[in-house]
């Protein structure tokens, strides 16, 4: 498991800017279909959905500013 894991960050090491992208736009699109289909089920738990994204939008923008700093 863990050299699947190795392979697959190294592969991602290699990603260009348009990967990303690309990237980014296919789980944007997965979420927003998930909610079309599950629209009644993820509106009861939308507060802990609002939740999650904030907690971990900050933990990365904590994480950038401290690379940041660092470099």
């Amino acid at each position: 498991m863990f050299g699947l894991l190795e392979r697959l960050l190294h592969a991602a090491r290699t990603y260009t800017l348009f990967d990303y992208a690309c990237l980014k736009i296919a789980l944007a699109s997965f979420g927003i279909l998930l909610g079309a289909y599950f629209a009644d089920f993820f509106l009861r738990y939308a507060t802990w959905l609002w939740i999650f994204f904030i907690v971990s939008y900050l933990t990365i923008v904590y994480r950038t500013l401290a690379a940041l700093k660092r470099s």
